[in-house]
């Protein structure tokens, strides 16, 4: 080594390191800090015995449950609930009683895998048939005491009873705790000036539960009710009976409200905040409180939420896709091509197979094309999620954007905009008859694709919505207006036929009461069977 080079200088011991800055801890809100401490609550052993049913059946009838599921188009967050009111329907319907429907309803729950084998305790079967009783006579003494249609009142008692007995089974405490937070943080920025602040309360909770918590007609009736009345029981049952059509009456006004899609749509467009919210705090239980404080700490959790909510948009879509693909074909395209085969051979005296095959192609290709095109959030979205979510953690009085002002009474529609509008639905729909004309697609053969693009329009737009769902903010593409022109006529065409037909479904009637009915005796005989053959083995010893 070369005695001249210098020789290396070791750093001064006494000089200290270059000081880290402390973490600047920040204070939750008082409603942020509620919210918290309900999530921080650990739930109770429950010791109690649990409901088993045999594998065997369980696997059979959870793929069942998907091919049912798939024939009636709805949101995942309320599958459970409407196979509750389907097994009700068809239980009582066929002479059943309290008693003998809440045991079978469990177990047909957990035989489809929505609720857990060894999971649900015995005592839910008495809480079950108590709900049902509670209902039942509800249903009983309104139509004794008030001149309520019965039609009317049956739908009412499912659904209030099915949402209740999803409550009880599948309770989601802290789902609605956050979407309760969503409430108290969003009513205020929603001001309706020509109506009171009840009923502009009443909208954003409606919103939100709709946006947030996905609640189909039936929660949504629900929740009013429980609102309105408070929970049933039978010692409120009396005074229940004497309010309830004054009850249903406003609760049917707040839900035909003339604004509320312009407050869901306000809603919804932040309800993805709250999304990631709830990830996070189910992310971090242990010390929930001092993570929140620590706004680094937040903002990677954010970025980490926002990323696999992302990811997990192609495969709802994916889903979406297929459920509404097979939706279509179980519920309308038999029914169609009946009617069309049978237009055809009576007046051409064979079956047009150019109309065929392209009444039969299009729903799929419009599907495909729909995935194509579904985009996934990028990161100034994740940034706007993770400013909204230091506003609603840490500020007393939050604000999410821009308030919403609206008036209950829109003004009078401008006879330009009115004639442009019907201008768009002479053009959109012109143009797709003149294309089938040329085609030398019949009548009927027109009314039926007309039928078939409008309903899987209008249900390709609900999957775009699907991709959606976390982005957050008001802002909007440069082609959307010339977009909207032309294809907002066919899509809310496809959104009236789509409510009208899903209510007359001779093919789901079918299903529930010809095919479904034999098929769960069976599944039960087949589960006694397998109980009988355990025990005689047991006996052997």
């Amino acid at each position: 080594m070369d005695q001249s080079s210098p020789t290396p200088q070791l750093p001064d011991a006494s000089v200290s390191p270059v000081p880290v800055p402390p973490v600047q801890l920040r204070d939750l809100s008082s409603l942020a800090q509620i919210v918290t401490s309900e999530f921080e609550k650990k739930e109770s052993a429950n010791h109690e015995r649990k409901i088993t049913v045999n594998p065997f059946v369980s696997k059979v009838a959870s793929a069942y449950e998907k091919l049912r599921n798939a024939m009636e188009y709805r949101e995942e967050e309320v599958v459970l609930r409407a196979t509750i009111e389907r097994i009700l329907h068809r239980r009582l319907l066929l002479g059943g009683t309290a008693k003998t429907t809440a045991e079978p309803l469990i177990r047909e729950l957990i035989w489809a895998r929505y609720l857990q084998d060894n999971l649900v305790g015995e005592s839910a079967i008495a809480k079950v048939e108590e709900i049902i009783n509670l209902y039942l006579h509800l249903r009983l003494r309104v139509l004794e005491k008030h001149h309520v249609k019965v039609s009317v009142m049956n739908e009412w008692t499912y659904h209030l009873m099915s949402s209740s007995i999803e409550h009880a089974l599948n309770p989601n405490l802290e789902k609605q705790t956050i979407a309760n937070f969503m409430y108290q943080v969003m009513r205020d920025d929603v001001t309706i000036i020509d109506d009171t602040g009840q009923t502009r309360d009443a909208q954003v909770y409606i919103a939100v539960r709709r946006a947030f918590a996905r609640d189909d007609l039936a929660f949504l009736r629900y929740h009013l009710f429980e609102l309105y009345f408070g929970g049933l029981t039978m010692d409120n049952l009396d005074q229940i009976v004497a309010g309830f059509p004054e009850g249903l009456k406003e609760i049917t006004a707040q839900l035909a409200y003339p604004r509320k899609e312009r407050i869901m749509n306000y809603v919804k467009k932040r309800a993805a905040v709250f999304f990631i919210l709830e990830d996070i705090l189910h992310s971090h239980k242990a010390d929930l409180k001092e993570f929140l404080r620590d706004e680094d700490k937040v903002k990677e959790a954010v970025f980490a939420a926002c990323s696999k909510r992302y990811k997990s948009i192609s495969t709802k879509v994916r889903t979406a896709i297929i459920r509404s693909f097979v939706f279509i074909l179980t519920t309308k395209v038999i029914f169609a091509f009946a009617v069309e085969g049978t237009y055809e051979q009576l007046f051409y005296g064979a079956i047009q197979w150019t109309s065929i095959i392209i009444n039969t192609s299009i729903p799929p290709l419009l599907m495909i094309v729909v995935g194509l095109f579904i985009r996934t959030p990028k990161e100034d979205n994740t940034r706007r999620i993770f400013e909204y979510v230091k506003v609603v953690l840490y500020e007393e009085s939050p604000r999410l954007g821009n308030q919403l002002i609206v008036k209950k009474q829109e003004d009078k529609p401008n006879i330009v905009f009115t004639f442009f509008w019907l201008c768009a639905f002479l053009i959109s729909f012109g143009a797709i008859i003149s294309v089938l004309s040329r085609l030398h697609f019949n009548i009927v053969s027109q009314g039926i694709f007309i039928f078939f693009v409008t309903i899987v329009s209008f249900l390709a737009y609900r999957i775009s919505m699907t991709a959606h769902l976390y982005s957050v903010g008001d802002k909007q593409a440069i082609l959307t207006p010339f977009s909207d022109f032309l294809f907002l006529p066919i899509i809310r065409v496809g959104r009236r036929l789509t409510l009208t037909v899903s209510q007359v479904n001779i093919v789901l009637f079918a299903f529930d009461f010809l095919i479904e009915t034999p098929f769960k005796v069976f599944f039960a005989f087949v589960e006694q069977w397998f109980k009988f053959l355990r025990e005689k083995s047991e006996d052997l010893g």
